[in-house]
């Protein structure tokens, strides 16, 4: 299993290249950054300039937000920049901040986020093997390539797409046309097995793959510290996140898999009413454990490993808290054994 960590920054780019320098050395697999209040993709540019071997992906870059030519050309440059290393991996959003955020229409995400991939894909084709540019679809039109635009033929070729899923028909599109899954965090082991992994069989199946060279990856909650202090602060930001994406619709689904169909309404209600600390202290302990693994920390490797450890391909760590980079160099560590 591959280990992945992060690559944040606040309101300054400054050592961003340290950092992803220092996650290398300290033997991760991959780098990801997210698109929350900063661009998901020039930071992994810094990272690019200083490492050498870690991989180093968007988790995720909102795909509705631009168009499969302007997603294809960066990210086909930071392939370029990371001789061969960039993962791109994108995600839908949700209705209100397309439309209200971004400015950008929304429609069918599953079938738009399908010919959003397979418009890249003839975009990358065309500037790598001089095909001639020809994609007609629903919601993407493609077909003006002229030389002076075209990029010519990357010497690393065209970099693996990752998609974020969380309903089945999105999972479904994820293994028809997609390189990888970036499982969503708000998810469970359960949820990962009766639901994701079954979707992820159809979509293949539908596309004439296997999963050969499929990689499965999530951010996984996992609730640790070094002493009852540190412990008491994780168990509060990790209730809190599991609370934020609860009260959005498109998840409930994870929640009434397990029986907890009050729960969304419930978070919903509170959203709307700015009750984000209030949200969190309403998340049951049977409900934590269901969605985080809860250890000390030489105990969260095998906790991970015993709920992903024969489905997942990568793995990383969805810790919304300040944690010891000790502690967790140390859980890296437990990762990496055989």
């Amino acid at each position: 299993m591959k280990v992945d960590g992060g690559l944040g920054f606040g309101g300054s780019t400054d050592g961003v290249g340290a950092q992803a320098k220092a996650q290398e050395e300290a033997g991760y697999d991959g780098i990801w950054t997210a698109e929350t209040s900063h661009d998901p993709f020039f930071p992994l540019l810094l990272a690019a300039e200083h490492t050498d071997t870690i991989q180093l992906g968007t988790g995720i870059a909102v795909a509705f937000a631009r168009s499969p030519m302007t997603t294809a050309m960066t990210a086909n440059d930071l392939q370029l920049a990371s001789k061969g290393r960039f993962l791109l991996g994108l995600g839908s959003q949700i209705k209100p901040h397309i439309e209200k955020r971004f400015s950008m229409p929304w429609s069918h995400p599953a079938p738009r986020m399908r010919e959003f991939v397979l418009a890249m894909r003839a975009i990358w084709d065309t500037w790598n093997n001089g095909s001639k540019l020809e994609f007609s679809g629903e919601f993407y039109r493609h077909t003006l390539m002229t030389p002076f635009f075209n990029p010519g033929p990357n010497p690393y070729g065209p970099p693996k797409v990752f998609l974020a899923a969380v309903g089945e028909k999105m999972t479904e599109v994820c293994g028809e046309v997609c390189d990888g899954m970036l499982v969503h965090g708000f998810t469970t082991e359960r949820y990962i097995r009766e639901v994701t992994l079954p979707a992820l069989e159809r979509g293949m199946k539908a596309g004439g793959r296997s999963s050969t060279d499929f990689e499965l990856s999530i951010p996984a909650f996992v609730v640790t510290g070094g002493n009852d202090e540190e412990m008491a602060k994780a168990d509060t930001a990790v209730r809190a996140q599991i609370a934020f994406y609860g009260s959005t619709p498109a998840y409930a689904t994870v929640f009434e898999l397990h029986g907890w169909d009050d729960l969304h309404p419930k978070l919903n209600a509170m959203s709307k009413q700015g009750q984000w600390k209030e949200m969190g202290e309403a998340i049951p302990d049977d409900v934590l454990d269901a969605f985080a693994v809860v250890a000390a920390p030489d105990q969260v490797a095998e906790g991970l490993r015993g709920r992903y450890g024969d489905v997942l391909d990568r793995l990383s760590f969805y810790a919304p808290y300040a944690g010891d980079k000790e502690v967790w160099a140390g859980v890296v560590a437990d990762l990496k054994k055989p």
